[in-house]
Formats: structure tokens, sequence, C-alpha cells
């Protein structure tokens, strides 16, 4: 006995006139060949991974690539040096130094200057010429004192003169470096030159100083020889009283 709905299917395929066609397998439709929609998402969404994968070591590598050359920026030379420069204008303040007359800036010198132009006590027993040639000597000594400063204090200007230009090219270099080294070096430079004027400075002071301290110590000794002329002048007091 026929089933109530299988009747009724063909009851409804009678009415219509359709033909029923058997469907064949799948692997007939297509010579062979099953499509199977899950495995095809599966390898589509396996070759966007692979291929994620492959553009990150692309940019991995190029990430590498641009620290190695910001590295070698880092690292490059400044193609620039004040030290000659510096060193020069710091030789000529040295030479000036080595030159002076009178008393030198050496120690032992200085000492040895000291005690024989200004002693520390007058010598009445020298005789008047010793007096005067002892006075010429410490003024002779005070006005080489006093050259030796101007020509310090003209060495030092010229040097400034030098050094602006010198200031405006390191500073230059400063603002065009291209890596950390390169603003280090040209950092390293401007500390120097700023070294070298402090100590030019300190140069100048020290002719300055010397040649002031010159000419006090002369103007002392020439009261202490003027008391000793007065005294010898006016000779003992017993000549001026009676018997």
């Amino acid at each position: 006995m026929k089933s109530p709905i299988l009747a009724s299917v063909l009851a409804g395929i009678a009415c219509t006139g359709a033909v029923i066609i058997p469907l064949a397998p799948a692997h007939a439709q297509f010579g062979g060949v099953v499509f199977d929609p899950s495995n095809y998402a599966q390898n589509v969404l396996t070759a966007a991974r692979t291929l994620q994968q492959i553009n990150n070591q692309i940019q991995a590598l190029q990430n590498q690539a641009s620290m190695l050359t910001n590295m070698a920026k880092h690292l490059q030379r400044l193609d620039f040096s004040s030290l000659t420069q510096i060193t020069r204008s710091m030789q000529k303040i040295g030479t000036l130094m080595d030159q002076a007359e009178g008393i030198a800036f050496d120690l032992a010198s200085t000492d040895e200057a000291l005690r024989r132009q200004f002693p520390a006590a007058f010598d009445t027993a020298l005789s008047t010429s010793e007096i005067v040639a002892q006075a010429r000597t410490r003024f002779t000594a005070s006005m080489q004192g006093y050259r030796q400063t101007m020509r310090v204090q003209a060495q030092v200007v010229e040097n400034i003169d030098e050094d602006a230009d010198l200031l405006a090219q390191l500073v230059s270099q400063s603002q065009s470096a291209t890596g950390s080294l390169q603003a280090a070096q040209a950092t390293n430079q401007l500390i120097a030159l700023s070294a070298k004027q402090q100590l030019q400075i300190q140069q100048m002071m020290a002719a300055q100083y010397r040649a002031e301290a010159l000419e006090r110590a002369r103007q002392q000794q020439a009261m202490e020889a003027a008391r000793e002329q007065t005294r010898r002048f006016i000779g003992s007091a017993r000549i001026y009283t009676r018997d």
C-alpha cells in the first residue's frame, strides 16, 4: 500500500505533467571531480595567512635595513675639526707668555728676581749709585710687565675675531649633523672653544696682575730708597746741636 504522502506527490506530478528525471551523482556531472566548499575556504584562508606572513617578513627586513642605515648615520664622523685652529691660537698666547722679560712666568725665576730686585728689607749699606741702579732695574721690570700685558691683550683680541668665525662654523656643523656622533663631536668642539677662551682670559689676567704687582713693589722700594736718601742727606741729628 502506498503511503498517503507518496500518493499526494504522484497526483501532483500527474496534474502538472512534469517529468521526473533522476539526478546523477556529483562526480558523474563534473567528470569525477567533487567541489568541496569548506575545503576551498580553508585553502583560501591558508593562502591568505601565508601571504600575510611573507609581508610581515618583508616589513621586518625593511625595518632592519632602515635601522642599519640610521646606525650608520649615527656613527658617521664629523668631517670638520677646529683643533688645529684652537691649538694655534693657544700657542700664540703661550709664546707671548714665555717671552716675558724681567720677571718671567716661572716660579724659580720669579723667586730669584724678587729677592734681588725687591728684598724684604732695604739694604742701607748700598751706595747712592747702587740705589739708583736698582731703581732703574725695577722701573724697567715694571715697564716690561705692562708691555707684556698689552701684547697679551692684543693677541687675545685677535683670537676673539678668529673665534667668532670658528664659532659660526661649529654652530652650522652642529645644526646640520646627521647623527648623534656628529652632533656630539660638534658639541665637544664648541666646549673646547669655550675652554680655550677661558684659558686665554686667565693668561691675560695673569699678565695684568703681574704688571700691577711689579708696579706696587717698585713703588714700595722707591719709598724705602727715598727714606734712605733723605736720612743720608739730613745726616746725624747731633750736627745740628750746640755743645
